[in-house]
């Protein structure tokens, strides 16, 4: 995408001073390290990470109180705390970040900056899924507790390169641009290098001559960005923005920006936990609405059979049981029925969609709240929570990437949690504090 916004104003991405942990006050980068707050598998996930070095990053993003208000004034303290300890420490001058992941022949780099915010209608930054209020709300409480913007959002631009020129990094050699920038950067020894336990290894490099900053201004004031990670996150920077001053610290959040051109992301499904439905009772209310059929196996074995059903029509796979059920053919009046007509087709025929209009709203009757429903990134993760908890496990397929950026372009957005782009960003390696600019 390489349009700009009706007003033509494109992505203004600004340097900060970014608050990063003193390698000397921790046991290691990697282990202060943790993925976004919201694919933190709850509790057994965010244990391991408490344990892991008692200046995880978690106790910031997902502190542990009796209350809401608990959590977050717990959060701010330890943020302060180890701000005076010299955990943390601002870095000496504003920057933009150029930020390296690797995983064997998977490459992703982008630009971490403080990115002027905007709202949807002004075609700058495109959301392409609706949030969930009461995360909204508890998003923005911590950021008002803290002043601090502890985890980059994923946005993804398309840049002029050529992903097929070149050899030995996607988009081939650069000669302008961001692109340009951030070669001549990881020429450079890194601020900091680490490998997190799934295997990933991250590297972070400064930019702070102004030439190159400039050049990535003007590079970027051309483009429009999608929201690939972070819905949540965005919402709740606009209504902090709305609180503050616009000129202040509060108009601007962070993100981290990927060119899709030169670095494609994966799309993954996320899928849902049903807490207090069995799968017996999930299967027996799908009776004369779809069809249902046991997938013997292994977990693979059953998400290879869902992505052939998918490749047809709507399809899911329920689990928690012991066994997979694969769920397809929806019967096409209960479709006409229960889903809106005021929609592209696009939208109409997502399974995200018929999951939540169709089998959540009129099959099950399941209300869309956290006691009811969880948001599981990983399936193994999904199928192991609901057979410990005697729930159901809704696995996905992913959506193409191509229906994501169609609807986002139309002004279209998908149910909550219909995609997960990745890699995402580790939190932990760079933050923003708001009362540093």
């Amino acid at each position: 995408m390489n349009t700009t916004g009706p007003a033509g104003k494109g992505l203004r991405l600004h340097p900060f001073r970014g608050l990063r942990y003193v390698p000397e006050r921790v046991g290691s980068l990697a282990a202060v390290t943790s993925p976004p707050y919201d694919v933190v598998v709850r509790p057994d996930g965010l244990h391991h990470l408490e344990s892991a070095d008692p200046h995880n990053i978690v106790r910031l993003i997902l502190p542990q109180a009796a209350t809401p208000g608990d959590r977050h004034r717990q959060a701010a303290s330890t943020l302060s705390r180890w701000l005076s300890e010299g955990v943390l420490a601002p870095d000496p001058e504003p920057a933009l970040y150029v930020y390296e992941q690797r995983d064997g022949d998977m490459l992703q780099r982008g630009v971490i900056g403080a990115l002027a915010l905007s709202a949807p209608a002004e075609g700058v930054v495109l959301p392409h899924e609706d949030v969930m209020p009461d995360v909204v709300a508890d998003r923005a409480a911590l950021m008002r507790a803290t002043a601090a913007n502890l985890e980059p959002l994923l946005l993804t631009y398309r840049g002029e390169g050529d992903a097929t020129a070149g050899a030995g990094t996607p988009g081939g050699d650069a000669t302008s641009g961001t692109a340009a920038v951030i070669e001549r950067a990881i020429g450079r020894a890194p601020l900091l290098a680490t490998t997190t336990e799934d295997g990933f290894r991250h590297r972070l490099w400064s930019v702070t001559d102004a030439a190159d900053l400039a050049e990535i201004a003007d590079d970027l004031s051309h483009h429009q960005a999608l929201i690939a990670d972070g819905h949540h996150r965005w919402a709740t920077y606009l209504r902090l923005r709305d609180e503050h001053p616009a000129t202040g610290p509060w108009g601007y959040g962070l993100v981290l920006l990927v060119d899709t051109v030169r670095h494609p992301l994966r799309v993954r499904a996320i899928h849902r936990l049903l807490h207090r439905l069995p799968v017996d009772r999930a299967v027996a209310a799908l009776a004369g609405s779809f069809q249902v059929r046991t997938i013997g196996g292994s977990l693979s074995v059953a998400l290879d059979a869902l992505a052939g059903a998918a490749s047809s029509g709507n399809a899911f796979l329920l689990a928690g049981d012991g066994r997979f059920h694969l769920v397809d053919r929806p019967d096409g009046d209960l479709l006409a029925r229960t889903i809106r007509t005021d929609r592209p087709a696009a939208w109409r025929a997502l399974d995200a969609t018929v999951l939540h209009s169709t089998l959540l709203d009129h099959v099950w009757r399941i209300p869309d709240a956290p006691e009811h429903i969880a948001y599981i990134h990983d399936a193994e993760a999904a199928v192991e929570q609901a057979e410990r908890h005697g729930g159901t496990a809704v696995l996905l397929h992913p959506v193409h990437e191509e229906v994501v950026l169609d609807l986002a372009r139309q002004g279209v957005t998908m149910p909550r949690k219909s995609t997960s782009f990745g890699p995402k960003p580790a939190t932990g390696l760079v933050l923003r504090s708001l009362t540093l600019g």
